[in-house]
């Protein structure tokens, strides 16, 4: 029986607001804790958008890539210490479309790419496509290609995007075509080339860019590019030094944002930081604000909800109670230790990368000391979240905190960071610690999921918080710093800052005037809803990006 996602399809007719066909490529989508094909932040904004876009019937679909083997699993070595594994992935939930394109991969012409779709009925999600070179009659080397997310080698990496942009192009040509093509990121830009040269207009290309971090702004040799079919087809000399800046090179991020219409960042100040990166180069299109979200009917708590909109304090501290047993059970099992509900809890959660600072409260180890001892207001840490598996400084910081949690009884580092446990962080905590080097987050989306469940952000003023943020009424923020200073200055002042809001602010708040930590929390979720949900955001796509 022929598919009837083989052609475009949508099982309801798209409100007439969102009636145009979006094709939206991102290289991973976080929808769901069994579909473990994501990495972190990026994969959990496009799932949450594939969730709000099915539920505003709109008429989009996703593209993206079925990874054999996932980002990885988070284990443990004897010590307790960071262990990645690799182990292949089985989804019977994804249905063969019968789709089979091929595409030029260096010099193999026939490199075949299968397409599977989610069905919107699995997950409540548009329909979306996951790409596999995992293939009969590919190559050894070829169905090696979609095994791992973000691979280390560069060679794959770059075969990556050509299979997610070109790959995908061509199925969404197969599906019926689109009339926006927007790519979530840099990774899918072959795409953009490919459908120039099939006569596909500036009018109907867009692109996010979401980060200002030089290591998610990849750029790479043009010459090498044009040998791998990275254009997907050889361009000449002269037709590549066009494209070329910075001496030889392609930079995706400069080549999305001079082939789409319209591009966006994924908060205001992002826009602003993006804006100032880029001007100098000629061509680029205007990159507007579209502020990330995320989605509230998958990230809150339904009693949460009911308590909070029936402002029912008595029925919120008691759900609250539930759902930090739920924490502390988490803890016991992984760690053994008997964390107390009762107790204040911070967590801080997060994809591990360094400007992100897990590790800032070790920064001044007496204070920390006196913080975790302190008999008169008690506290519980927990740090969680996924290093990229060959980032070895990363995974030397998470395992720091590992040997320095061992001996304490009030602190614990878990692993296993998904969907599942972030859920449970986020519902069980009383403080999300967001301390990233100001200007660094882009967005970072963790604590509007956080502040949907009652956790209270603790937060540099970076990313989506100035947009957020109204100080002690519905979250606590560090003062602003010069960013311009030495990394070691900013760290530094930034750790004297956060303590002096925890020891003078947070922590006898909690305990001293819990009328008022209530109130915080109400505000903080007033605030965040419907502002910084997925429902606004992806119809802020609509309206001004597509």
């Amino acid at each position: 029986m022929e598919n009837r996602y083989s052609k475009w399809h949508h099982p309801y007719v798209p409100a007439k607001k969102y009636s145009k066909k979006v094709a939206y490529f991102s290289m991973e989508f976080g929808i769901h804790q069994s579909f473990n094909i994501y990495s972190g932040g990026l994969g959990f904004l496009a799932g949450s958008h594939m969730r709000s876009g099915f539920e505003l019937k709109q008429n989009m679909i996703g593209v993206g890539m079925l990874w054999k083997y996932g980002y990885y699993d988070q284990a443990r070595n004897e010590d307790q210490t960071l262990k990645t594994e690799f182990h292949e992935k089985h989804f019977d939930f994804l249905e063969d479309t019968g789709i089979e394109v091929e595409i030029t991969l260096h010099n193999n012409p026939h490199v075949k790419v299968r397409a599977y779709v989610l069905k919107p009925e699995i997950f409540g999600t548009v329909p979306m496509y996951f790409l596999s070179t995992n293939v009969d009659g590919n190559d050894h080397l070829s169905r090696t290609i979609t095994n791992h997310l973000y691979d280390k080698n560069p060679v794959t990496r770059v075969s990556q995007s050509i299979v997610l942009g070109i790959g995908g192009a061509k199925v969404v040509e197969a599906l019926g075509g689109a009339d926006t093509y927007h790519l979530n990121e840099g990774h899918a830009l072959p795409a953009f080339y490919y459908l120039r040269d099939r006569g596909v207009t500036k009018n109907q290309m867009v692109f996010t860019t979401h980060t200002p971090e030089k290591a998610g702004n990849e750029e790479r040799d043009a010459r090498h590019l044009n040998r791998c079919g990275f254009f997907g087809r050889t361009l000449s000399n002269n037709d590549l030094e066009t494209e070329m800046v910075n001496g030889g090179m392609i930079n995706y991020t400069i080549s999305a944002l001079r082939m789409s219409k319209k591009a966006n960042g994924v908060s205001k100040l992002h826009a602003k930081v993006a804006n100032d990166m880029w001007k100098d180069y000629p061509g680029i299109s205007e990159i507007i604000p579209i502020t990330n979200a995320q989605n509230q009917k998958f990230w809150q708590d339904e009693s949460i909800k009911h308590t909070w909109t029936s402002k029912n304090v008595g029925g919120y501290k008691n759900r609250k109670i539930e759902l930090k047993k739920a924490l502390c059970g988490e803890v016991f099992e992984q760690t053994g230790k008997t964390f107390n509900p009762n107790i204040l809890t911070f967590v801080w959660a997060r994809r591990f990368a360094a400007y992100k600072r897990a590790d800032l409260l070790l920064y001044d180890y007496d204070r920390f000391k006196r913080l975790i001892s302190n008999e008169k207001y008690p506290v519980q840490i927990i740090w969680a979240g996924k290093p990229y598996p060959f980032d070895y400084g990363a995974i030397d910081v998470f395992d720091h905190l590992v040997h320095q949690s061992k001996n304490e009884p009030n602190l614990a580092v878990l692993i296993g960071y998904e969907i599942e446990l972030s859920k449970t962080l986020k519902c069980g905590s009383d403080v999300w610690l967001n301390t990233p080097r100001i200007t660094r987050e882009a967005s970072g989306t963790s604590g509007m999921t956080a502040a949907m469940n009652g956790s209270v952000n603790v937060s540099t003023n970076d990313g989506w918080i100035p947009e957020f943020e109204k100080n002690e009424q519905n979250c606590f923020v560090l003062p602003a710093i010069d960013h311009h200073l030495p990394t070691w200055d900013q760290d530094k002042i930034d750790t004297d800052n956060l303590y002096d809001i925890l020891e003078h602010k947070v922590i006898p708040t909690y305990y001293d005037n819990p009328e008022k930590w209530q109130d915080i929390v109400f505000k903080a979720m007033d605030d965040v809803i419907p502002e910084f949900t997925t429902q606004r955001m992806a119809d802020d796509y609509y309206k001004k990006l597509f």
